[in-house]
């Protein structure tokens, strides 16, 4: 307490040498101020702190206050100002600032699918009891996103659920058409929302006939879908207009639900602003979730770790216990186009699972075709090709020849180099009265999707048949079958073609993303009130809707750690996104590596990470790769911050030693994987491993295949575990042997006991060979024995 008056007195005195203005004088944005931790003092006395700051860049403590938008005081320490480009300037010169940075405006990144991964909640009793499965027992997993229908079955009260528990210390806020008293419940626990951010970047919010709600209720729908596939309830007979009927639930359906509503309804999608996503996660932190999920970001050219609202917040929900999980984006299949690479996050790339829904088009000659729809109904009409519609054949609004060009007509349509999607060629078909869509794409690329009209997809050589068929038939027509749902018949997963893709573009020796798990037609809650495709055409109303995207596989790793955490409360962050990590696969259910979607190549770890989630076996996993306070203060010292700045990010206790050591300690962070991206030398990497397996005598023997272009050895090749010592460390020493040339070669190390199969990715780019000739693997000396006893 004393540090800090004498802190306050120190800001009053030193006023008079910065350049102080009204913001008035230039055109002011919102800005972040980050600060680091707050050192534990009470939010008031950190808000007093922000405003004496801030101060020291206007001319009156009055425009000051009227600057600011928040004052994050809980789980870390910064504000959100109305700032022109003068004052974040001299702001960012300040000796206790880490960073300042321009709010900017994220996107959205938009029952089956349990099973397909085997957590069911009818397994047998002895398997679950073996494992203590308890699907999220009172862990409290807070969604950041478009808000929450509260009535939805699957956000349904259930005294069976207990108590609220006690460490929570939320609350559940009320506004339009959203009351506590009724919305709020032992599953629903919490609700806020955020809208300082929002409103002074793109103006007031538009509540007019019910366009958006001012409170957590959800608009949009995204936000629903996603809580309810992390946490919902078991909601028996669902399904969307008939399709995909069966169970709906969550991943965790006993674990208990906060909703902090930071993305709005406008231009048909959801905007998110870095402010209100920042004091979102101060709030979060300070109620007590254990879990967080973000299905937002923003696409590359990314910008550097601690200069975004997620990377800041899931820092600090890191060094406080509590897991956070992104989606990866859906910039695919572009390499480099991952977002959300924080080492401290969990980043999730999305694939599908091996539900389809066929749909026979049978055309006039009596060919028949199988393309994919969601519930189309029995059809039977002509059937034109794009240019009798459309001036140049391009399935466009603009292009289109009269108003009543397909009137009662299927349209052919095709991507057209990827121009046009599906859903504007529905959306131009309907503007020339036409009755449906066959939409032909790429094989890569092809996929379900509700467009409001019906449509149908088919791939590009599906496409062509059918226009050879209208181009020689005098009346063409064609009868297009009602949709049907079939389960494992497809095989799965495969890596969703829109799912981003690494490396990380700016952390590239950190794999990104970090697992892949369902992201494709995910069934799950949704608002009545808004239409499945959310266009104000579309007038139908459902509970249940099916959405694609890195947004619905983020949930679902959301509700697996909140099972995981259930089971091992005292796990670390980084040791739970090891137990995922390490006990994911690679391959589909015909036990051949998984395709990468967008491509005809077999996915690698850039596409999915480490693999395929697998839930039941994140529970056991063996061994962890755990990551403490000194672990990342090494990795902020690589990238480039001072001791002193370490000491406000990182939560130090009296041992903990923040100097940064020699360079190549700093560059080796504890992670799950191994990559080199830059490998131009002999490298020796160390990786410490934890058991947390059932067998404390544990021995554990690795097996290693290096990647093409390089030799890879690890030593010592057997790790020795006891009941007094459960660490021990391993080295990997990787030679390069040839040039990559450009590329990425891909390898793995697997340690295994017999029963627990712990594998790392080891992924390396050759950009140049030693100048003496190639070392031969393990000239280096350990020692003579090659058993590591912990």
């Amino acid at each position: 307490m004393a540090v800090f008056l004498l802190l306050l007195v120190a800001f009053s005195l030193s006023f008079a040498i910065y350049p102080i203005q009204s913001t008035s004088a230039s055109h002011a944005n919102v800005h972040i101020v980050y600060l680091g931790h707050n050192n534990g003092l009470s939010p008031s006395l950190t808000s007093r702190f922000h405003l004496q700051l801030l101060s020291r860049v206007f001319a009156k403590p009055d425009e000051a206050r009227e600057a600011i938008l928040y004052s994050y005081s809980s789980g870390f320490s910064g504000f959100a100002a109305l700032l022109n480009s003068t004052q974040a300037a001299t702001l960012s010169e300040t000796e206790e600032v880490i960073s300042v940075f321009r709010s900017r405006m994220l996107q959205l990144h938009t029952t089956r699918s349990w099973d397909f991964m085997g957590l069911n909640l009818h397994m047998p009793m002895e398997k679950s009891s073996q494992l203590h499965l308890k699907f999220g027992d009172d862990v409290i997993v807070g969604i950041l996103d478009t808000g929450v229908w509260p009535e939805s079955e699957s956000f349904r009260d259930d005294p069976h659920l207990g108590p609220i528990p006690s460490s929570w210390r939320g609350t559940c806020v009320g506004g339009d058409q959203f009351d506590p008293a009724t919305a709020c419940n032992r599953r629903l626990i919490g609700a806020r929302y955020y809208l300082s951010g929002f409103e002074h970047e793109l103006g007031p919010l538009n509540t007019s006939g019910g366009a958006e709600y001012r409170s957590p209720r959800d608009r949009v729908g995204h936000g629903t879908h996603t809580a309810s596939t992390a946490v919902g309830a078991v909601a028996p007979n669902a399904s969307y207009f008939g399709l995909a009927r069966g169970a709906a639930r969550g991943g965790a359906p006993r674990a208990r639900l906060a909703v902090y509503k930071v993305c709005w309804f406008r231009d048909l999608t959801g905007r998110c602003s870095d402010a209100d996503v920042l004091a979102a996660f101060d709030d979060a932190l300070r109620d007590g979730v254990h879990v967080l999920s973000a299905s937002l970001g923003s696409p590359p050219p990314l910008m550097p770790l601690f200069t975004t609202s997620t990377e800041i917040g899931s820092f600090h929900a890191m060094q406080l216990g509590v897991v956070t999980v992104f989606s990866a984006g859906n910039d695919g299949p572009d390499a480099e186009m991952v977002q959300n690479v924080s080492p401290w996050g969990v980043t999730v790339a999305a694939s599908t699972i091996d539900r389809r829904f066929p749909t026979v088009i049978t055309l006039g000659n009596n060919a028949s075709i199988v393309g994919l729809s969601f519930g189309v109904k029995d059809m039977k009409m002509d059937l034109v090709e794009s240019s009798s519609v459309f001036t140049d054949g391009t399935c466009a609004f603009e292009q289109l020849i009269y108003r009543t060009a397909a009137s009662g007509k299927i349209v052919l349509c095709f991507a057209t180099m990827g121009m046009v999607s599906s859903e504007g060629a529905a959306l131009a078909v309907y503007a020339g009265k036409g009755s449906g869509v066959i939409f032909a794409d790429t094989i890569t690329r092809k996929s379900t999707q509700d467009n409001f009209l019906p449509t149908v997809h088919v791939d590009l050589h599906q496409g062509t048949q059918i226009l050879y068929y209208i181009r020689s038939s005098s009346n063409p027509t064609v009868h297009i079958s009602r949709s049907k749902t079939v389960v494992g018949k497809t095989p799965a997963p495969a890596v969703a073609y829109f799912s981003s893709r690494g490396p990380s573009s700016i952390s590239p020796n950190i794999l990104k993303p970090d697992v892949t798990a369902p992201g494709v037609n995910i069934l799950a809650a949704w608002p009545p009130n808004s239409s499945p495709t959310v266009l104000p055409l579309d007038k139908r109303s459902t509970e249940w809707n099916f959405d694609s995207g890195t947004s619905m596989s983020c949930p679902h790793v959301s509700g697996i750690v909140a099972v995981v955490k259930s089971v091992h409360p005292t796990w670390s962050p980084a040791a739970v996104k090891s137990a995922l990590m390490t006990t994911a696969y690679m391959y589909d259910d015909t036990s051949d590596v998984m395709l990468a979607g967008g491509t005809l190549k077999p996915a690698d770890a850039f596409d999915v990470g480490a693999g395929h989630v697998d839930p039941l076996r994140a529970l056991d996993p063996g061994l962890v790769y755990d990551a403490g306070a000194r672990d990342h203060v090494l990795f902020l010292c690589s990238l480039g911050y001072t001791a002193e700045q370490i000491r406000q990010m990182v939560l130090t206790y009296p041992a903990l030693d923040t100097s940064c050591g020699d360079a190549a300690a700093r560059a080796e962070l504890n992670y799950p994987a191994v990559v080199l991206a830059d490998l131009n030398a002999t490298v020796t990497v160390k990786r410490t491993v934890t058991n947390v397996g059932a067998n404390r005598d544990a021995v554990y023997r690795a097996t290693v295949v290096s990647p093409q272009g390089a030799r890879a050895a690890v030593w010592p090749q057997a790790l020795a575990f006891s009941p007094y010592h459960d660490k021990a460390s391993y080295y990997v020493t990787v030679t390069p042997v040839k040039l990559s040339r450009g590329r990425f070669d891909f390898g793995e190390i697997v340690w295994s006991d017999g029963y627990h199969r712990v594998r790392t990715p080891l992924v390396v780019s050759v950009t140049n060979l030693p100048d003496d000739g190639v070392q031969a693997v393990g000239d280096h000396d350990h020692g003579a024995t090659d058993l590591q006893t912990a």
